[in-house]
């Protein structure tokens, strides 16, 4: 089987990398809170179902309350914006942006961590 992926880079090279995404997916997943199991690698078949996966292509079939959560400086914000008018389904919908949050911050910083969870308890609370 081939592998693929490459987790022995620098610092420096690590602060090169062009998006807080994976700047800091780099860290989060390799230096701070990597599985102690974890190759950082994928077989390549695994590449290319990764480059074809489209997590919206049956979105509209979701019929129950949805809460869509994203930071607002997430390199990743656009597709949760794409996706959330997709969701046509549900007629309890919303899209919460957690203030000055990247993506992999939401995984751990306590302001914008903390924040998931009150919107959660509301929004289910009067959806559910």
């Amino acid at each position: 089987m081939l592998y693929w992926g490459d987790a022995n880079l620098t610092d420096g090279q690590i602060a090169k990398l062009p998006f807080d995404l994976y700047r800091q997916g780099y860290e989060y997943y390799w230096k701070t809170h990597a599985h102690p199991n974890s190759t950082f690698k994928y077989t390549t078949s695994s590449l290319l179902d990764l480059m074809r996966f489209d997590a919206t292509s049956q979105i509209d079939l979701i019929n129950q309350p949805l809460l869509m959560i994203a930071g607002s400086k997430a390199d990743s914000l656009y597709m949760t914006q794409d996706a959330f008018p997709k969701a046509t389904g549900t007629k309890d919908k919303e899209l919460f942006i957690i203030d000055g949050a990247t993506h992999i911050e939401t995984y751990w910083v306590p302001k914008y961590v903390d924040a998931a969870p009150g919107k959660l308890t509301t929004f289910y609370a009067g959806t559910l």
